[in-house]
């Protein structure tokens, strides 16, 4: 699987929700892949991080399945989106703009990036 490029803005200090949905080429229908399907997350968590460049040793932001930031299948009749739920506390602790990706675990273990891009800060004014 190839990872997606997106840009984030992120408003400090505001509640911070992206919905994703996950396609995959429907080979078996349409050999050319250029028909797509839903790309199943059942048995697999995600995570994401944030961090102010790539060779940052410490991440700005961590998003997880386990941490409760990021849901898999939040709707049960649509098993290919992940949602990213941040609070407004949390999104007004981060201070700076950076990058970031996404990627999932399958239950073998098997990680692969899903979403990658900037992540820009849009700074709050009312605290």
């Amino acid at each position: 699987m190839r990872a997606g490029n997106y840009n984030i803005t992120c408003e400090q200090g505001s509640t911070f929700v992206r919905t994703i949905e996950l396609e995959t080429p429907d080979i078996e229908a349409d050999p050319t892949g250029n028909t797509f399907i839903p790309l199943s997350l059942e048995n697999y968590t995600a995570r994401m991080q944030v961090r102010r460049t790539m060779e940052s040793e410490n991440f700005l932001l961590e998003l997880t399945t386990e941490n409760g930031n990021l849901t898999i299948n939040p709707l049960e009749e649509q098993t290919n989106v992940i949602q990213i739920d941040v609070s407004a506390s949390v999104t007004a602790s981060v201070e700076h703009s950076g990058v970031y990706d996404i990627e999932i675990i399958s239950n073998d273990g098997i990680v692969s990036r899903i979403l990658q891009g900037i992540f820009t800060l849009s700074p709050e004014v009312t605290r």
